[in-house]
């Protein structure tokens, strides 16, 4: 039995549940609560000393980065069906994949310096902040992490969060115009690997970054959504008044968002 140590609402949690779901793999789940500091037991970071979700365990095997996770659960449980086939198409989404690296900076970057960031200030003393801070192992995350809750939109990453979405954006739209799913006609494991930061950057109330310039990447959405992966892996751990909450706490941002999106035009 596969056992999958994620958090409820991690985009890179989402994305390996919507890749279970694609292949009908069933597994145990262990949920960490994040915001408890979970990822900073012991136990766990035998595991993932990195401190971050998820990791994937088959048969004593640990798997950790979600892209791997993803990629491992398709060649060796899933017969490799979510593998696009040839030489061009097996390049371009094994890129893909890597750039989900920077992709997720990104998206964490947008939901640190916004949504998270009010609830986090709202909720936890300075003193209790800097605690949390101290128990991340990177201490380059660290620093990127205290910064956005310092500053904001103002920090020095979101102009380069902005600048990786608008590149990949723009690949995207050029990717989807030659079909409905990001490798063409084929659903892959590409659409799999991206779905759960595009959504949440939606759920940020941030769907402006692509309305008018990238509208294809809208189109894709709402069919990724319509998939019943997407309603396991992640609309069912989605709670009604938390993501309420995220929406709100992220649309207070979005006009200051869309004037730095629109300068980089």
């Amino acid at each position: 039995m596969l056992t999958l140590y994620h958090g409820p609402t991690s985009v890179c949690s989402q994305k390996v549940r919507v890749c279970l779901g694609e292949l009908d793999l069933p597994y145990e789940g262990v949920l960490l609560d994040l915001q408890k500091g979970d990822q900073f037991a012991p136990a766990y970071l035998l595991l993932n000393p990195a401190a971050v979700v998820p990791t994937l365990v088959d048969d004593g095997l640990v798997v950790v980065e979600s892209s791997l996770i993803l990629d491992y659960l398709d060649r060796e449980k899933g017969g490799g069906r979510l593998s696009p086939k040839g030489r061009t198409a097996e390049v371009a989404s094994a890129h893909w994949l890597l750039r989900t690296l920077d992709i997720h900076a990104a998206i964490n970057t947008l939901s640190f310096s916004t949504a998270m960031r009010g609830a986090i200030r709202a909720s936890r003393t300075p003193e209790e902040i800097a605690q949390i801070l101290a128990r991340m192992p990177d201490p380059v995350a660290r620093m990127k992490r205290r910064t956005l809750l310092d500053e904001g939109l103002d920090a020095v990453f979101v102009e380069q969060a902005l600048r990786q979405l608008r590149r990949a954006f723009g690949d995207m739209q050029a990717a989807l115009g030659q079909g409905p799913w990001m490798m063409g006609e084929s659903f892959s494991k590409v659409d799999v690997a991206l779905v759960a930061y595009v959504d949440r950057i939606a759920r940020l109330g941030f769907a402006g970054l692509w309305l008018e310039e990238f509208p294809a990447i809208g189109t894709w959405l709402a069919a990724m959504q319509a998939r019943p992966s997407y309603a396991a892996g992640i609309a069912a751990f989605a709670d009604a008044a938390g993501s309420e909450k995220m929406r709100q706490g992220g649309s207070a941002h979005w006009p200051g968002l869309a004037r730095k999106w629109e300068d980089l035009r």
